[in-house]
Protein backbone atom coordinates (compact mmCIF):
# COMPACT_ATOMS: atom_id res chain seq x y z
CA UNK A 1 0.00 0.00 0.00
CA UNK A 2 1.33 3.86 -1.01
CA UNK A 3 1.83 5.10 2.27
CA UNK A 4 1.87 8.63 1.12
CA UNK A 5 -1.14 8.38 -0.81
CA UNK A 6 -3.39 6.50 2.23
CA UNK A 7 -2.14 10.01 4.77
CA UNK A 8 -3.23 12.44 1.77
CA UNK A 9 -6.48 10.66 1.45
CA UNK A 10 -6.99 10.93 5.38
CA UNK A 11 -6.02 14.63 5.05
CA UNK A 12 -8.44 15.37 1.80
CA UNK A 13 -11.44 13.31 3.77
CA UNK A 14 -10.94 15.15 7.15
CA UNK A 15 -14.27 16.73 8.57
CA UNK A 16 -11.80 19.21 10.63
CA UNK A 17 -10.86 21.27 6.82
CA UNK A 18 -14.13 21.91 5.97
CA UNK A 19 -14.30 24.79 8.83
CA UNK A 20 -10.22 24.91 8.80
CA UNK A 21 -7.98 28.31 7.58
CA UNK A 22 -6.94 26.60 4.28
CA UNK A 23 -10.74 25.92 3.12
CA UNK A 24 -11.77 29.32 1.62
CA UNK A 25 -8.21 29.20 -0.03
CA UNK A 26 -8.51 25.47 -1.39
CA UNK A 27 -11.96 26.80 -2.71
CA UNK A 28 -10.82 29.73 -4.71
CA UNK A 29 -7.91 27.56 -5.64
CA UNK A 30 -10.46 25.07 -6.93
CA UNK A 31 -12.54 27.70 -8.80
CA UNK A 32 -9.31 29.21 -10.53
CA UNK A 33 -8.55 25.43 -11.95
CA UNK A 34 -11.69 25.29 -13.02
CA UNK A 35 -11.69 29.38 -14.52
CA UNK A 36 -9.12 28.68 -15.91
CA UNK A 37 -9.53 25.14 -17.65
CA UNK A 38 -13.25 26.86 -19.36
CA UNK A 39 -11.34 29.59 -20.57
CA UNK A 40 -8.54 27.43 -22.29
CA UNK A 41 -11.23 25.45 -23.26
CA UNK A 42 -13.01 28.59 -25.02
CA UNK A 43 -10.04 29.53 -26.65
CA UNK A 44 -8.57 26.99 -28.27
CA UNK A 45 -12.05 25.44 -29.34
CA UNK A 46 -13.12 28.92 -30.69
CA UNK A 47 -10.16 29.38 -31.87
CA UNK A 48 -9.29 26.54 -33.74
CA UNK A 49 -12.99 26.68 -34.96
CA UNK A 50 -12.69 29.47 -36.74
CA UNK A 51 -9.62 28.95 -38.27
CA UNK A 52 -11.01 25.84 -39.67
CA UNK A 53 -14.04 27.79 -40.64
CA UNK A 54 -12.83 30.25 -42.51
CA UNK A 55 -10.03 28.14 -44.48
CA UNK A 56 -13.11 25.67 -45.18
CA UNK A 57 -15.03 29.04 -46.97
CA UNK A 58 -12.11 30.37 -48.82
CA UNK A 59 -11.42 26.59 -50.09
CA UNK A 60 -14.77 26.03 -51.28
CA UNK A 61 -14.73 28.90 -53.80
CA UNK A 62 -11.28 28.33 -55.14
CA UNK A 63 -10.16 24.60 -53.82
CA UNK A 64 -7.60 24.41 -51.92
CA UNK A 65 -4.84 24.69 -55.07
CA UNK A 66 -5.43 26.08 -58.30
CA UNK A 67 -4.15 25.32 -61.48
CA UNK A 68 -3.89 28.00 -64.64
CA UNK A 69 -2.06 28.67 -67.34
CA UNK A 70 1.68 30.44 -66.28
CA UNK A 71 1.20 34.23 -66.39
CA UNK A 72 2.78 37.08 -64.62
CA UNK A 73 0.08 38.92 -64.15
CA UNK A 74 -1.52 37.29 -61.29
CA UNK A 75 -4.59 40.18 -61.07
CA UNK A 76 -6.15 38.85 -64.41
CA UNK A 77 -10.06 37.86 -63.82
CA UNK A 78 -10.00 36.53 -67.49
CA UNK A 79 -7.33 33.86 -68.28
CA UNK A 80 -5.17 32.16 -71.13
CA UNK A 81 -7.10 28.98 -71.30
CA UNK A 82 -5.28 25.55 -71.04
CA UNK A 83 -6.75 22.69 -72.60
CA UNK A 84 -8.60 19.93 -69.97
CA UNK A 85 -7.05 16.95 -71.85
CA UNK A 86 -3.95 17.04 -68.44
CA UNK A 87 -2.73 13.93 -67.42
CA UNK A 88 -3.51 14.77 -63.78
CA UNK A 89 -6.96 15.22 -64.69
CA UNK A 90 -9.60 13.54 -63.93
CA UNK A 91 -7.52 11.81 -61.62
CA UNK A 92 -4.07 13.17 -60.14
CA UNK A 93 -2.53 9.93 -59.54
CA UNK A 94 1.41 11.16 -59.19
CA UNK A 95 0.39 13.05 -56.08
CA UNK A 96 -1.20 11.69 -52.71
CA UNK A 97 -3.94 13.53 -50.36
CA UNK A 98 -5.94 14.72 -53.68
CA UNK A 99 -9.47 14.63 -53.13
CA UNK A 100 -10.77 15.86 -56.79
CA UNK A 101 -9.46 17.79 -59.40
CA UNK A 102 -12.45 19.80 -61.24
CA UNK A 103 -12.36 22.48 -63.99
CA UNK A 104 -13.52 25.87 -63.74
CA UNK A 105 -13.49 29.64 -65.37
CA UNK A 106 -14.08 33.33 -64.84
CA UNK A 107 -15.06 36.14 -66.02
CA UNK A 108 -15.86 39.83 -65.13
CA UNK A 109 -19.02 40.81 -65.80
CA UNK A 110 -21.87 43.43 -65.31
CA UNK A 111 -25.29 42.28 -63.81
CA UNK A 112 -28.18 44.57 -65.48
CA UNK A 113 -31.40 44.67 -63.79
CA UNK A 114 -34.71 47.07 -64.52
CA UNK A 115 -33.71 49.58 -61.16
CA UNK A 116 -29.73 48.59 -60.71
CA UNK A 117 -26.49 47.31 -61.86
CA UNK A 118 -23.42 45.77 -59.98
CA UNK A 119 -19.97 44.59 -61.22
CA UNK A 120 -19.46 40.85 -60.40
CA UNK A 121 -17.69 37.65 -61.61
CA UNK A 122 -19.37 34.91 -63.09
CA UNK A 123 -17.59 31.52 -62.21
CA UNK A 124 -18.31 28.67 -64.69
CA UNK A 125 -18.36 24.95 -63.85
CA UNK A 126 -19.30 21.92 -65.47
CA UNK A 127 -21.60 19.10 -64.51
CA UNK A 128 -18.65 17.21 -62.61
CA UNK A 129 -18.51 19.91 -59.80
CA UNK A 130 -18.81 19.31 -56.40
CA UNK A 131 -21.59 21.75 -54.90
CA UNK A 132 -21.09 19.67 -51.28
CA UNK A 133 -19.81 23.50 -50.13
CA UNK A 134 -22.66 25.41 -51.40
CA UNK A 135 -25.69 22.56 -50.44
CA UNK A 136 -23.96 23.93 -46.78
CA UNK A 137 -24.65 27.48 -47.20
CA UNK A 138 -27.87 27.21 -49.66
CA UNK A 139 -30.58 29.23 -48.25
CA UNK A 140 -33.59 29.20 -50.94
CA UNK A 141 -34.03 27.26 -54.33
CA UNK A 142 -31.80 24.46 -55.67
CA UNK A 143 -28.31 23.71 -56.65
CA UNK A 144 -28.04 24.13 -60.69
CA UNK A 145 -27.90 20.81 -62.66
CA UNK A 146 -25.43 20.97 -65.73
CA UNK A 147 -25.03 18.73 -69.03
CA UNK A 148 -24.75 18.86 -72.29
CA UNK A 149 -26.78 21.99 -73.06
CA UNK A 150 -25.61 25.56 -71.51
CA UNK A 151 -27.85 25.94 -68.69
CA UNK A 152 -28.82 29.56 -68.04
CA UNK A 153 -29.46 28.90 -64.12
CA UNK A 154 -26.70 30.26 -61.92
CA UNK A 155 -26.16 30.45 -57.95
CA UNK A 156 -26.00 33.91 -56.32
CA UNK A 157 -25.34 35.42 -53.14
CA UNK A 158 -27.94 36.66 -50.50
CA UNK A 159 -25.82 39.55 -50.72
CA UNK A 160 -26.03 39.94 -54.17
CA UNK A 161 -29.66 38.97 -54.10
CA UNK A 162 -30.62 41.99 -51.62
CA UNK A 163 -28.84 44.89 -53.53
CA UNK A 164 -30.13 43.78 -56.92
CA UNK A 165 -33.55 42.79 -55.26
CA UNK A 166 -33.13 38.71 -56.64
CA UNK A 167 -35.01 36.00 -55.61
CA UNK A 168 -35.14 32.79 -56.91
CA UNK A 169 -36.86 32.24 -60.29
CA UNK A 170 -35.97 35.77 -61.50
CA UNK A 171 -34.19 36.83 -64.56
CA UNK A 172 -31.71 39.06 -64.90
CA UNK A 173 -28.86 39.96 -67.75
CA UNK A 174 -25.34 39.77 -67.55
CA UNK A 175 -22.66 41.78 -69.87
CA UNK A 176 -19.07 40.96 -70.91
CA UNK A 177 -17.10 43.87 -72.21
CA UNK A 178 -15.16 42.47 -74.97
CA UNK A 179 -11.37 42.99 -75.77
CA UNK A 180 -12.56 45.87 -78.77
CA UNK A 181 -14.31 48.19 -76.49
CA UNK A 182 -15.69 49.48 -79.97
CA UNK A 183 -17.52 46.44 -79.89
CA UNK A 184 -21.31 46.11 -78.19
CA UNK A 185 -20.28 43.66 -75.13
CA UNK A 186 -21.67 40.12 -75.08
CA UNK A 187 -25.22 39.50 -72.80
CA UNK A 188 -26.37 36.80 -71.59
CA UNK A 189 -29.82 35.79 -69.77
CA UNK A 190 -29.94 33.66 -66.50
CA UNK A 191 -32.00 32.74 -63.73
CA UNK A 192 -31.57 33.01 -60.08
CA UNK A 193 -31.87 29.18 -59.08
CA UNK A 194 -30.00 29.73 -55.75
CA UNK A 195 -28.98 31.94 -52.85
CA UNK A 196 -25.95 31.07 -50.54
CA UNK A 197 -24.74 32.64 -47.66
CA UNK A 198 -21.66 31.65 -46.30
CA UNK A 199 -21.00 34.79 -44.24
CA UNK A 200 -17.55 35.62 -46.20
CA UNK A 201 -19.34 38.96 -47.48
CA UNK A 202 -15.95 39.67 -49.08
CA UNK A 203 -16.04 36.80 -51.27
CA UNK A 204 -19.96 36.29 -51.90
CA UNK A 205 -20.67 39.89 -53.20
CA UNK A 206 -17.99 39.20 -55.79
CA UNK A 207 -19.43 36.10 -57.43
CA UNK A 208 -22.21 33.98 -58.96
CA UNK A 209 -21.89 30.52 -60.12
CA UNK A 210 -22.89 29.43 -63.90
CA UNK A 211 -22.34 27.14 -66.93
CA UNK A 212 -18.73 27.07 -67.95
CA UNK A 213 -20.06 26.81 -71.52
CA UNK A 214 -21.09 30.38 -71.42
CA UNK A 215 -17.80 31.42 -70.75
CA UNK A 216 -16.22 29.20 -73.09
CA UNK A 217 -18.79 30.72 -75.82
CA UNK A 218 -17.80 34.15 -75.13
CA UNK A 219 -14.41 34.10 -75.14
CA UNK A 220 -14.49 31.94 -78.27
CA UNK A 221 -12.93 29.00 -76.52
CA UNK A 222 -12.96 25.68 -77.96
CA UNK A 223 -14.90 22.80 -75.79
CA UNK A 224 -11.93 20.91 -74.06
CA UNK A 225 -10.44 24.35 -73.03
CA UNK A 226 -11.04 25.73 -69.60
CA UNK A 227 -9.68 28.99 -67.23
CA UNK A 228 -8.18 26.78 -64.87
CA UNK A 229 -8.42 23.32 -62.10
CA UNK A 230 -9.26 23.39 -58.40
CA UNK A 231 -7.51 20.85 -56.50
CA UNK A 232 -9.48 19.74 -53.27
CA UNK A 233 -7.42 17.77 -51.01
CA UNK A 234 -8.50 14.97 -48.25
CA UNK A 235 -5.72 16.68 -45.26
CA UNK A 236 -5.96 20.36 -45.69
CA UNK A 237 -3.19 20.56 -42.85
CA UNK A 238 -0.59 19.22 -46.13
CA UNK A 239 -1.67 22.05 -47.66
CA UNK A 240 2.33 23.29 -48.23
CA UNK A 241 3.92 20.00 -49.02
CA UNK A 242 0.93 18.80 -51.14
CA UNK A 243 0.81 22.40 -53.25
CA UNK A 244 4.46 21.92 -53.55
CA UNK A 245 4.35 18.36 -55.21
CA UNK A 246 0.89 19.33 -57.50
CA UNK A 247 3.38 22.12 -58.99
CA UNK A 248 6.62 19.46 -59.42
CA UNK A 249 3.91 17.88 -61.32
CA UNK A 250 2.49 19.39 -63.83
CA UNK A 251 3.83 20.84 -67.32
CA UNK A 252 6.05 23.74 -67.07
CA UNK A 253 3.34 26.49 -68.82
CA UNK A 254 1.09 25.65 -65.90
CA UNK A 255 1.10 27.51 -62.20
CA UNK A 256 -0.45 25.88 -59.12
CA UNK A 257 -0.94 28.23 -56.04
CA UNK A 258 -2.34 26.98 -53.01
CA UNK A 259 -5.32 29.21 -51.32
CA UNK A 260 -2.28 30.42 -48.48
CA UNK A 261 -0.55 32.12 -51.43
CA UNK A 262 -3.45 33.66 -53.05
CA UNK A 263 -5.00 35.43 -49.76
CA UNK A 264 -1.96 35.48 -47.80
CA UNK A 265 -3.08 38.93 -45.83
CA UNK A 266 -6.38 36.13 -44.55
CA UNK A 267 -3.66 33.73 -43.80
CA UNK A 268 -1.30 35.94 -41.62
CA UNK A 269 -4.19 37.09 -39.76
CA UNK A 270 -5.37 33.24 -38.85
CA UNK A 271 -1.75 32.57 -37.78
CA UNK A 272 -1.96 35.11 -34.87
CA UNK A 273 -4.81 33.47 -33.26
CA UNK A 274 -2.16 30.68 -32.54
CA UNK A 275 -0.31 33.29 -30.29
CA UNK A 276 -3.30 34.83 -28.92
CA UNK A 277 -4.01 31.00 -27.75
CA UNK A 278 -0.32 30.35 -26.57
CA UNK A 279 -0.34 33.65 -24.48
CA UNK A 280 -3.80 32.93 -22.85
CA UNK A 281 -3.20 29.47 -21.90
CA UNK A 282 0.49 30.39 -20.05
CA UNK A 283 -1.52 33.02 -18.48
CA UNK A 284 -4.28 30.64 -17.12
CA UNK A 285 -1.65 28.31 -16.35
CA UNK A 286 -0.12 30.54 -14.32
CA UNK A 287 -2.71 31.93 -12.41
CA UNK A 288 -3.58 28.12 -11.87
CA UNK A 289 -0.36 27.69 -10.80
CA UNK A 290 0.47 30.40 -8.42
CA UNK A 291 -3.42 29.97 -6.87
CA UNK A 292 -1.99 26.13 -5.95
CA UNK A 293 1.21 27.20 -4.81
CA UNK A 294 -0.76 29.33 -2.24
CA UNK A 295 -3.13 26.44 -1.03
CA UNK A 296 -0.27 24.05 -0.81
CA UNK A 297 1.87 26.64 1.44
CA UNK A 298 -1.59 27.02 3.78
CA UNK A 299 -1.90 23.51 4.36
CA UNK A 300 1.62 22.74 5.08
CA UNK A 301 1.74 25.46 7.61
CA UNK A 302 -1.51 24.21 9.15
CA UNK A 303 0.08 20.69 9.35
CA UNK A 304 3.12 21.79 10.65
CA UNK A 305 2.77 19.86 13.97
CA UNK A 306 1.83 16.47 11.60
CA UNK A 307 4.80 17.24 10.12
CA UNK A 308 6.83 16.92 13.26
CA UNK A 309 5.39 14.06 14.33
CA UNK A 310 5.97 11.85 11.11
CA UNK A 311 9.62 13.43 11.11
CA UNK A 312 9.91 11.82 14.67
CA UNK A 313 8.76 8.74 13.13
CA UNK A 314 11.34 8.73 10.87
CA UNK A 315 9.76 9.87 7.74
CA UNK A 316 12.35 11.60 4.96
CA UNK A 317 11.30 15.07 3.73
CA UNK A 318 10.27 13.87 0.44
CA UNK A 319 8.18 10.85 0.96
CA UNK A 320 6.23 13.97 3.19
CA UNK A 321 6.25 16.73 0.30
CA UNK A 322 4.70 13.59 -1.72
CA UNK A 323 1.63 13.21 0.75
CA UNK A 324 1.08 17.59 0.06
CA UNK A 325 1.95 16.49 -3.76
CA UNK A 326 -0.67 13.79 -3.55
CA UNK A 327 -3.06 16.56 -2.05
CA UNK A 328 -2.49 19.06 -4.59
CA UNK A 329 -3.35 16.54 -7.48
CA UNK A 330 -6.83 16.02 -5.79
CA UNK A 331 -7.37 19.39 -5.67
CA UNK A 332 -6.03 20.03 -9.44
CA UNK A 333 -7.76 16.94 -10.82
CA UNK A 334 -11.30 18.48 -9.03
CA UNK A 335 -10.78 21.52 -10.71
CA UNK A 336 -10.11 19.98 -14.11
CA UNK A 337 -12.98 18.14 -13.78
CA UNK A 338 -15.93 20.71 -13.03
CA UNK A 339 -13.76 23.02 -15.53
CA UNK A 340 -14.02 20.70 -18.24
CA UNK A 341 -17.80 19.59 -17.55
CA UNK A 342 -18.92 23.46 -17.58
CA UNK A 343 -16.63 24.39 -20.50
CA UNK A 344 -17.18 21.71 -22.94
CA UNK A 345 -21.00 21.72 -21.97
CA UNK A 346 -20.91 25.47 -22.97
CA UNK A 347 -19.16 24.87 -26.11
CA UNK A 348 -21.65 22.46 -27.29
CA UNK A 349 -24.30 24.52 -26.16
CA UNK A 350 -22.33 27.11 -28.81
CA UNK A 351 -22.15 24.78 -31.33
CA UNK A 352 -25.73 23.77 -31.41
CA UNK A 353 -27.42 27.22 -30.84
CA UNK A 354 -24.65 29.67 -31.34
CA UNK A 355 -25.61 32.19 -28.89
CA UNK A 356 -22.29 33.81 -28.84
CA UNK A 357 -22.45 36.14 -31.94
CA UNK A 358 -19.54 38.03 -34.45
CA UNK A 359 -19.77 40.38 -36.96
CA UNK A 360 -19.81 38.88 -39.75
CA UNK A 361 -17.55 42.21 -41.51
CA UNK A 362 -14.57 41.42 -39.18
CA UNK A 363 -14.43 37.46 -38.37
CA UNK A 364 -15.98 36.38 -41.87
CA UNK A 365 -18.44 34.17 -39.62
CA UNK A 366 -22.04 35.08 -37.82
CA UNK A 367 -21.55 33.20 -34.70
CA UNK A 368 -18.29 31.79 -32.91
CA UNK A 369 -17.31 28.40 -34.45
CA UNK A 370 -17.07 25.59 -32.10
CA UNK A 371 -14.39 22.69 -32.69
CA UNK A 372 -13.86 20.00 -30.45
CA UNK A 373 -10.74 17.99 -30.40
CA UNK A 374 -10.30 15.18 -28.00
CA UNK A 375 -6.42 15.41 -28.14
CA UNK A 376 -6.63 19.41 -27.96
CA UNK A 377 -8.82 18.92 -24.33
CA UNK A 378 -6.45 15.87 -23.38
CA UNK A 379 -3.11 17.89 -23.72
CA UNK A 380 -4.83 21.11 -22.04
CA UNK A 381 -6.01 19.03 -18.89
CA UNK A 382 -2.77 16.73 -18.71
CA UNK A 383 0.02 19.43 -19.55
CA UNK A 384 -2.07 22.12 -16.95
CA UNK A 385 -1.96 18.81 -14.34
CA UNK A 386 1.29 18.64 -15.19
CA UNK A 387 2.94 22.33 -14.95
CA UNK A 388 0.55 22.87 -11.57
CA UNK A 389 2.60 20.23 -10.10
CA UNK A 390 6.19 21.17 -11.45
CA UNK A 391 5.78 24.63 -10.26
CA UNK A 392 4.71 22.80 -7.04
CA UNK A 393 7.84 21.28 -6.32
CA UNK A 394 9.35 24.29 -5.00
CA UNK A 395 6.97 25.47 -2.57
CA UNK A 396 6.67 21.99 -0.98
CA UNK A 397 10.40 22.29 -0.25
CA UNK A 398 9.74 23.80 2.96
CA UNK A 399 8.50 20.85 4.23
CA UNK A 400 12.46 20.15 4.47
CA UNK A 401 12.85 23.42 6.69
CA UNK A 402 10.34 22.29 9.35
CA UNK A 403 12.13 21.09 12.65
CA UNK A 404 10.19 18.29 14.09
CA UNK A 405 11.17 19.46 17.67
CA UNK A 406 10.50 22.90 17.06
CA UNK A 407 7.16 21.90 15.56
CA UNK A 408 5.95 19.33 18.27
CA UNK A 409 6.91 21.65 20.83
CA UNK A 410 5.56 24.59 19.08
CA UNK A 411 2.07 22.76 18.82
Amino acid sequence: MNYELFIAKRIISAKKRKNSVSSPIIKISILAIAIGIIVMLFSVATGVGLQKKIKEKISGFNGDVQISYYDANNSKVTVNPISINQDFYPEFKEVDNIKKVQPFATIAGIIRTPNDFEGIILKGVDSNYDWSFFKDYLEKGDIPRFNEKASNKVLISKITSQKLKLETGDTFHMFFVKDNPNKSPNSRKFIVSGIFNTGFNEIDEGFIVGDIKHIQRINKWKKDEVGGFEVLLEDFDKLDKTGFEIYSNIDSSLNAVTISEKYPAIFEWLALFDTNIAVIIGIMILVSGINMITALLVLILERTQMIGILKALGNNNWSIRKIFLYNAIYLIGKGLFWGNLIGITLLLLQKHFGFIKLDPENYYVSQAPVYLDLKHILILNIGTLVLCLLMLLIPSYIVSKISPAKAIKFS
